[in-house]
């Protein structure tokens, strides 16, 4: 391990400079995504800006919501603004029937409610040839049906299947016109039903309706078996986007409720910006009368125990930019308690290294000495730390939880720059002849042995 330290703390820190400094460096997406994901800092709502919005879930026919509906609700609306790429959404419930959205980075708030607002309720409703056409005698779509408006109140129109019959969709593109499509897949019942209609009824117009909502109203050009066919939502600049929010809707279901916004607020990036210039600037103070102490009360191994904070910092934030955890104000708080835990190991060594220089040992082996004693110590402190984090974060609103993971990243790391770096730097310090003086390491000239460090330990002084 000792030949093997310098070479492990190298490694580590070219592959941190890496991940701080490589502008544009993408790394492989292992979440599900095609491409490959950028790596950057991410900041939190309160930092970034971006869309916080509160729903509440409407009772349905006299019943309201329980705690289950309302997971069900939060986990949906989660997973359909995750597919549509917003960066780190937080997603939680407040009370007994509302829903708290927070999106940073979003900027079109009207984008994202309208995707989190619909209920995902989709149907496929054949339209009578009788009263709405075919596609021989009306070139211009059904009468009466117009895409983007409400389906009219006819009671002879009555769904062949809801949108639980979708077992995928996808965003594609048609073969023959280039538009974007929704491709999708019906279940086993459904698609026979399907095939058995479109067989049919080739030549008539049936509508697909989303939430009451006329999406598309496609006439049926030949006999679709299979269960396998596509929904055009029209073309123009818009169209993408509607596909891509009717997959995500497709995709993640329907709401068990009906959810009404009762509060949308759009926090601006230059108000994120004023928070993130206070909380480095208190951030960089309180580290700046860290690394001071440790210099004048700790000499050289405060020194050296400063560029370990350094490196500790830089391999910090690459883990922050590698996995990637969002950074909010709580988080920033977190990172700067977890220094001031890293600088508490080091106080521990340096106390024990000063402990063993005035029993008699040498100076490299009170160095070793001072670290595999403190090693102890710092275990059961970083242990009980960690225990703690890890309930917060188990337990927490996403506010503690970021805070929280951000805390254990920084423990994690303190172990490993407090025992392996700083202790790597001090083996090669000490054997510098002109390090090895009393004044260096806070102890008097008597109980200072650093100029014999390769002598043999003497005995202790009596003490009166």
């Amino acid at each position: 391990m000792r030949r093997a330290g310098p070479f492990l703390i190298l490694i580590i820190g070219i592959a941190a400079l890496v991940l701080n400094f490589w502008p544009g460096l993408r790394l492989p997406s292992f979440g599900g995504s095609a491409a490959n994901r950028i790596v950057e800092t991410k900041l939190g709502l309160d930092l970034e800006g971006g869309v916080r919005v509160e729903y509440q879930a409407l009772p349905n026919n006299g019943v309201s919501p329980n705690a289950d509906a309302m997971n069900t609700i939060k986990d949906i609306i989660e997973r359909r603004v995750n597919g549509i790429g917003v960066s780190e959404p937080q997603v939680v419930t407040q009370g007994a029937d509302r829903v708290v959205v927070e999106l940073p980075g979003a900027t079109d708030e009207k984008a994202i409610t309208d995707l989190v607002g619909q209920t995902g309720l989709l149907e496929f409703i054949p339209l009578p040839a009788a009263t709405y056409g075919t596609a021989s005698t009306n070139s211009g779509g059904p009468t009466g049906i117009v895409q983007g408006q409400l389906l009219p109140n006819d009671p002879t129109l009555v769904p062949m299947f809801g949108g639980t019959a979708v077992t995928s969709a996808t965003a594609a593109t048609d073969s023959s016109t280039g538009a974007p499509v929704v491709a999708f897949d019906l279940s086993s019942d459904a698609a026979s039903k399907f095939a058995t209609y479109t067989t049919a009824n080739v030549g008539n117009f049936f509508a697909i309706v989303l939430d009451g909502t006329v999406i598309s109203a496609p006439s049926i050009q030949s006999p679709i078996p299979g269960g396998h066919g596509q929904i055009t939502v029209g073309t123009g600049t818009g169209a993408q986007a509607e596909v891509n929010n009717l997959v995500t809707v497709l995709k993640y279901g329907s709401l068990p409720f009906k959810i009404q916004q009762v509060q949308g607020t759009t926090i601006s990036a230059t108000l994120g910006k004023s928070f993130l210039s206070q909380s480095l600037l208190g951030g960089g103070i309180g580290i700046a009368l860290v690394f001071l102490f440790m210099l004048l009360y700790y000499r050289l191994p405060g020194l050296l125990a400063d560029a370990a904070l350094i490196y500790y910092a830089m391999v910090v934030y690459a883990l922050f930019r590698l996995i990637p955890v969002t950074l909010t104000l709580a988080g920033i708080a977190g990172f700067v308690l977890s220094i001031g835990m890293a600088v508490d190991a080091n106080i521990l060594i340096f106390e024990r290294t000063k402990e063993e220089l005035r029993s008699g040992k040498s100076l490299v082996s009170a160095i070793e000495a001072g670290f595999t004693r403190a090693w102890n110590s710092i275990l059961d402190s970083n242990v009980s730390s960690l225990i703690t984090a890890s309930i917060l974060y188990g337990f927490g609103s996403p506010t503690i939880k970021g805070f929280a993971l951000v805390l254990i990243i920084g423990i994690l790391v303190s172990m490993f720059t407090a025992i392996v770096v700083t202790r790597t730097i001090l083996r090669w310090a000490v054997r510098v002849p002109s390090f090895q003086r009393a004044a260096l390491f806070g102890v008097r000239e008597d109980e200072f042995l650093g100029r014999f460090a390769g002598r043999p330990r003497r005995e202790a002084r009596a003490r009166v």
